[in-house]
């Protein structure tokens, strides 16, 4: 199990080490705090203020897209594609991630996901993408977290068709069991990864 990253349900996850890192904070249900928060992009069950609110203090770093900002208000972080970030011992670089085959997240929007490395560990989150080529570049990943659910983002087929590209030591299945997609394509995930890639099906908490 992984024991530094637990999963809030949908893209949520906190991050535990040197530094206590979300992502996408959704439908937070106590108050907490983040030295970082990483948002991927502007949609309201990613870039939500009022759950910002419940983790940020004085000194939280906030990274997201430009339009991200202007949502949230405060002090923000802005990155695009390819930006590169050092906070506090944890180093970030936003990467891609856009559809390819559907309108919801363009590519010309420039939202992201982010490569974090804390601790000697890397972690890709993948934001809501499709499959896309930049993919095969994104260098050594410790764990990939990635969504499965279709509609919106990549189904359970070709979101292991990313962890085959990507070869994470442990890929975890995101962006199910709250909007769209259910346990079922986690667990389509898990099984067509099965002897290639490790899965990690995190309970939610």
């Amino acid at each position: 199990m992984l024991k530094n990253i637990v999963w809030l349900g949908h893209d949520t996850f906190r991050i535990s080490g040197s530094r206590t890192i979300y992502t996408d904070p959704f439908q937070i249900n106590r108050k907490d705090h983040a030295d970082i928060i990483l948002i991927t992009h502007e949609h309201y069950d990613h870039c939500s203020p009022e759950d910002v609110g419940k983790l940020k203090g004085s000194e939280t770093v906030v990274v997201a897209p430009p339009d991200c900002a202007e949502k949230l208000g405060g002090s923000v972080k802005t990155v695009r594609p390819g930006d590169r970030l050092a906070i506090n011992g944890v180093e970030i670089q936003a990467v891609p991630a856009y559809n390819t085959n559907k309108q919801f997240h363009t590519k010309d929007r420039s939202w992201v996901g982010y490569l974090i490395t804390m601790d000697g560990q890397t972690i890709y989150l993948a934001g809501d993408t499709d499959l896309i080529p930049e993919m095969s570049a994104l260098g050594p990943v410790d764990v990939a977290l990635l969504p499965v659910s279709g509609t919106y983002v990549m189904t359970a087929a070709e979101a292991a068709e990313a962890a085959r590209i990507i070869k994470p030591k442990t890929a975890v299945p995101m962006h199910f069991g709250s909007i769209v997609g259910s346990s079922s394509d986690a667990a389509q995930f898990a099984a067509l990864l099965k002897g290639s890639v490790d899965v990690v099906i995190l309970p939610r908490e």
